[in-house]
């Protein structure tokens, strides 16, 4: 995900935000970048006054305006930089806060294992049709170049590798389709499906790697139906797997 870059960040108006008048400023803070967020007057790459100024100009300590910054950081709308040329910078490099979301409403049990399982079959197969479909040859061997790489990984028993390089195969199939709002879910799809097999633990993972090789085939020819149809097979067969998974851990030890 690429950093905002100060060089390409807009001096903003002196006089941006009001003070706060409640009980609790940082949420009230938090409020303000918000809504000038969702009115378009901060947009992606704006750097934020300084914490001094911003101290000022909503008329609370340093401590309320680093709380509330912080916040926003965690969210994904805000990265923080440190040095001459930092500061507090409007998020450009993509929606992190889909995945942050995402992930806390899996760890609070919101989002089911059926329901990422099945997410994961809807979403994939459409990622995979409009990759197909739009992908350069270049992003095509790079996505080669995942799989030989996860290949290497299972030869030399580093799972952990394997499993990371796993997940990045489906952001780099997201990526290629050139749609923002499917990657920023894809990622969110990939960042829970991370903590559900860290909880599952491992699954039979034979088939994945002859999987991948005959998709870059189709991907490779162009053959949309035939790449969607791999994906729905593949992922439906990981939901069988997944599931059952998750039924063992929740039955109950024997007496």
């Amino acid at each position: 995900m690429p950093a905002s870059n100060p060089a390409s960040s807009k001096t903003l108006p002196e006089a941006l935000f009001h003070p706060v008048t409640g009980t609790r400023p940082a949420t009230e803070i938090i409020q303000q970048i918000r809504d000038l967020i969702h009115g378009q007057r901060l947009k992606a790459n704006d750097r934020l006054p300084p914490e001094r100024d911003l101290a000022e100009q909503f008329g609370v300590s340093r401590n309320s305006v680093r709380q509330g910054l912080r916040s926003l950081e965690e969210q994904g709308l805000l990265v923080i930089r440190k040095g001459a040329t930092g500061g507090a910078f409007i998020q450009g490099g993509g929606a992190v806060a889909v995945p942050t979301l995402m992930s806390d409403l899996f760890s609070l049990g919101t989002i089911r294992p059926q329901d990422l399982t099945e997410v994961r079959v809807l979403v994939g197969v459409e990622v995979v049709r409009l990759a197909c479909q739009r992908c350069t040859v270049e992003e095509i061997d790079l996505l080669e170049a995942n799989v030989s790489a996860a290949e290497e990984a299972v030869k030399a028993g580093e799972f952990e590798l394997r499993t990371q390089l796993n997940l990045e195969f489906h952001k780099m199939l997201a990526r290629m389709t050139g749609n923002s709002l499917l990657i920023a879910i894809t990622d969110g799809v990939v960042t829970i499906t991370k903590q559900f097999v860290d909880r599952i633990g491992r699954t039979p993972t034979s088939y994945v790697m002859p999987f991948r090789r005959r998709l870059l085939k189709l991907l490779r020819a162009r053959d949309v139906d035939g790449a969607a149809s791999e994906m729905r097979r593949h992922l439906l067969q990981q939901q069988k797997l997944y599931l059952k998974a998750a039924a063992n851990l929740e039955r109950p030890a024997p007496h």
